[in-house]
This record gives structure tokens, sequence and C-alpha cells, in this order.
């Protein structure tokens, strides 16, 4: 499957599509979610063009994979995160409902999120 240039994360690293920036550098974009699930919920995206994870993972050069970790715990930091916790969340493919084709990390936080997945059901 090839890299869709027109999922709204590609226009708004290309500045397409405004966005409330928290952070940027040469690899990374941070922005706050436009639909937040927590009281802190920020999106990280590489710039590169990564549909998910195991794109990023086995495709990017070193430095962006370094700079994008990085770039998540002093984003997390600069939130104000770290004392109280926070949620890196990843979602790949239909199970997981990503929603937007290009790798990105949600930073939530701001209270307290609960478990991290249901229990086992049966």
């Amino acid at each position: 499957m090839s890299y869709d240039s027109s999922n709204i994360f590609a226009k708004i690293v290309r500045g397409e599509i405004p966005c409330d920036k928290v952070y940027e550098d040469d690899h990374v974009l941070a922005f706050r979610d436009i639909n937040p699930q927590t009281p802190t919920h920020v999106l990280v995206i590489p710039k590169g063009e990564y549909q998910s994870y195991v794109d990023f993972s086995q495709q990017a050069s070193d430095l962006e994979i370094l700079a994008f970790t990085r770039a998540v715990g002093r984003i997390a930091s600069d939130l104000g995160l770290d004392e109280p916790g926070y949620r890196i969340i990843a979602n790949h493919g239909r199970d997981a409902r990503q929603e937007v084709p290009h790798f990105h990390l949600h930073i939530c936080g701001g209270e307290d999120m609960g478990r991290m997945i249901k229990p086992n059901r049966s």
C-alpha cells in the first residue's frame, strides 16, 4: 500500500490546513487534537511520509527515529505531564481504529484515565 499524500496530516505538514501547534522541528510536528479525549491531547507526527509505526520503524532514518522519540519526551515534559503521568497511544490498522493513514502518536493526560484496555471478557 502506498502513502496517500492527500491525508489530513500530510496537508497539515505542508501548511495547507492550520493546526494548534505545540512543537515543531525539522522532523516532527505536534499539535493539539481537534477532538480531545482528555484535557491534554496532543498528536505527534513525523514529517516524513509513513503510514504506520511499522512503516516508520522500518523505513525512517535513524535521525528521524531519534528526533521523533526525543520530541515525544520533550513535548510531554513541556506540557507538564511528567509528574501526574500521561499515556502514549499509537493506533495501527483497522482493529485499532487508525483513522488517519499517517503514523502518529497521541499524548494524553491531565486526568486519571483508568485502565489502559478493557479487562478480558472471558
